[in-house]
């Protein structure tokens, strides 16, 4: 431990964990370090050290961790601040601290913390106790991790690990080391930004292999390159989506707050992942079932109807009086009469359905609370006879007492704080067991930072571009100022040329149905822009869509789905996925955005060919990976026929060559 009053916390957390190594003080004019002798430098060490807790100021700091690695030290942890996040001072001196090959977590974090040996390489409290299983805690917040020490909900933790800038120890180096460690159930993740997303979905990969979930708290806004502002992609595409994309890709569960990332590593360390999404609720309230199954559907897990046969048991106890659905409102008659509890539970439990929940909220400190255990004993009576995992949750995290929860967790349950948690770990096990039975996700494809300015290809050139690659496009042609009427098959579409968002400005004129009314449409884009396109009006359209593909640096290149036309911008409704993807997966895009559930026709009308519409959207995609020139290739719309699919708008944005 090297350095003054941080070193000497560093060294009580070791003795308060119980850590049984050897523990070596290093400063340079104080005799003892919490209790130890202190030696002036890393070279009067009495050995070469397993690790170093480095807490001197940053210029110290390099020189320290260069002498470590010069005697071949396991690694460091850098404490100090003002590197790579302080500006061009500070990077350069974050590329000394490096420049070896002795592993190094930080600079500008707290530590690590190993609760399986006792080691805490940890300049302050911390809430760990020993362990010899649970979870893996990753994250670039000290002080997110150390409230997450914190809980009370007896989730353990095997490791904590608080990167700070990742100069060296990475975000994807430490999943992959957890995903084989055996005492390492789940482990949890909080980000603000990812390095390599490629070596990151190598380590997800690891961890699926080796099916050990990865729960992920994403923060802060990304850091892909400057979205294109001409496209309407830029203006629905959120970031969060992006990296959502690269999760969905690999397993990684996400989460939303610090609480969810607690409860579901909470689930998944004493549950583990649950075959289905299928699960059944208990309580003793109507309004409380209705909240259940209304918050349900944000979480991703459904309440299937009792089986006949369950349904007449819970029937015998609780007669005719009460409807026997799923959320049960079991009734207050029955409240305080543990064989009938039990008998219901039990009933209820021992059925198709993956995992169940109890809403129990208990009364504070001053009420008596006798009456309340006999339901508690009940439905652990349940889950012992029937086997199936149990979460016992209240309605809100403040009527969850720490010495029901320990009870709770000594039963053989899970102590759930609050409904929203309790169904949203449910919800994320469900998404974990049903990826361990998919098929492994492939690599995707890699997007490098720009090097140039943009440039735009006209509607009539990107479509040239995106017909040779396999799509269709309607027969059109491009009047200039002195071009005669051309003889066409009516209707057609007369559109300004050049003109971005042409729909904003009146640059798009359709249903023209003879030369006269083709003069006259020609006449007034004119004033819009020297030459006008007239093209094919296409007709039988189901549907029409935004396709998208794009380089998304540092992620990858993504595919974006949703409404098209004047609905771009309306229907808050699109799907991501990372390229490539198979015809199943862009299937599944469709699936999952509104419009898509119009292609299969609705009310009587036809279906789309959706089959046209797939290989088509394959074809862009297609086209942007061969093309490492094309920064971005939107269609919009794509109009989905009951025969065919065709581009009707086209923008493709390339990439210059630098000056």
């Amino acid at each position: 431990m090297v350095g003054g009053r941080q070193a000497e916390l560093a060294i009580e957390q070791c003795d308060a964990l119980g850590y049984e190594g050897e523990v070596w003080a290093v400063h340079p004019t104080r005799n003892t370090i919490g209790g130890r002798k202190a030696y002036r430098s890393i070279h009067e060490l009495p050995a070469v050290p397993d690790a170093a807790f480095v807490a001197v100021n940053r210029l110290d700091t390099v020189e320290v961790v260069q002498a470590l690695a010069k005697v071949g030290a396991g690694g460091a942890v850098c404490y100090a601040a003002g590197f790579a996040e302080a500006g061009a001072d500070g990077i350069e001196l974050q590329q000394r601290l490096v420049a070896h090959d002795m592993p190094v977590i930080g600079p500008n974090c707290y530590g690590v913390i190993n609760a399986t040996t006792g080691a805490a390489l940890w300049p302050d409290v911390q809430g760990c106790r020993r362990a010899t299983s649970g979870a893996a805690l990753v994250t670039q917040s000290g002080n997110i991790a150390l409230n997450l020490t914190m809980n009370r909900r007896g989730l353990n933790f095997t490791h904590v690990v608080s990167l700070g800038n990742q100069a060296g120890v990475r975000i994807e180096d430490c999943i992959t080391y957890f995903a084989h460690d055996p005492a390492t159930s789940a482990i949890g993740v909080h980000a603000e930004s990812i390095v390599d997303t490629q070596s990151f979905a190598a380590a997800a990969l690891a961890a699926r292999a080796a099916k050990t979930p990865i729960v992920m708290l994403k923060t802060g806004r990304s850091e892909t390159a400057a979205m294109i502002a001409t496209s309407h992609t830029a203006a629905i595409a959120k970031p969060d989506s992006i990296y959502g994309a690269l999760f969905d890709r690999y397993g990684v569960i996400t989460v939303d707050s610090i609480s969810q990332l607690a409860a579901t590593l909470d689930f998944l360390v004493t549950v583990g992942p649950l075959r289905s999404n299928r699960v059944i609720s208990l309580s003793c309230s109507g309004g409380e079932a209705s909240l259940v199954a209304d918050r349900a559907e944000n979480n991703g897990v459904v309440f299937e109807p009792f089986a006949a046969e369950q349904s007449e048991r819970i029937g015998d106890v609780l007669t005719d009086r009460v409807a026997i659905t799923n959320p049960l409102d079991y009734h207050t008659f029955i409240w305080d009469h543990e064989p009938e509890l039990t008998e219901c539970f039990t009933a209820a439990l021992d059925g198709a359905a993956d995992a169940a929940m109890l809403v129990l909220d208990w009364p504070n400190a001053a009420s008596k609370d006798a009456s309340w255990w006999p339901t508690l004993r009940a439905i652990a009576a349940a889950r012992a006879t029937t086997g199936t995992p149990t979460v016992v949750s209240a309605s809100i995290a403040d009527n969850m007492p720490d010495a029901v929860c320990d009870e709770i967790r000594r039963l053989g349950m899970v102590a759930g704080y609050s409904i929203d948690e309790t169904l949203s770990a449910m919800g994320a096990a469900a998404r974990v067991g049903s990826s361990y039975e998919s098929a492994t996700p492939t690599m995707h494809l890699p997007s490098s930072p720009a090097t140039g300015s943009n440039a735009i290809l006209t509607e009539h050139a990107a479509k040239v571009l995106l017909q040779r690659a396999g799509c269709d496009v309607p027969e059109s042609v491009v009047l200039g100022p002195q071009h005669p009427m051309p003889d066409v098959a009516f209707p057609v579409v007369v559109k300004a040329v050049g003109l971005l968002h042409k729909s904003d400005h009146g640059g798009v004129i359709v249903n023209v149905a003879n030369q006269t009314a083709l003069a006259s449409a020609v006449e007034r884009v004119r004033l819009l822009s020297d030459a006008a396109l007239v093209e094919r009006q296409v007709t039988d359209v189901v549907a029409e869509l935004l396709v998208t593909a794009r380089r998304e640096h540092p992620i990858g290149v993504t595919l974006t789905l949703g409404a098209g036309g004047e609905l771009v911008e309306l229907i808050d409704s699109t799907a991501t996925a990372l390229l490539p993807v198979d015809d199943a997966g862009v299937m599944e895009l469709l699936d999952r955005v509104s419009i898509g559930r119009i292609l299969s026709g609705i009310r009587g009308r036809a279906p789309a060919n959706v089959a046209a519409v797939i290989e088509c959207i394959q074809a862009i995609s297609s086209l942007l990976i061969d093309r490492p020139d094309i920064v971005e290739i939107e269609v919009n719309p794509l109009l989905a026929t009951t025969t065919s699919a065709v581009v009707v708008d086209a923008l493709i944005t390339l990439e210059e060559a630098p000056q």
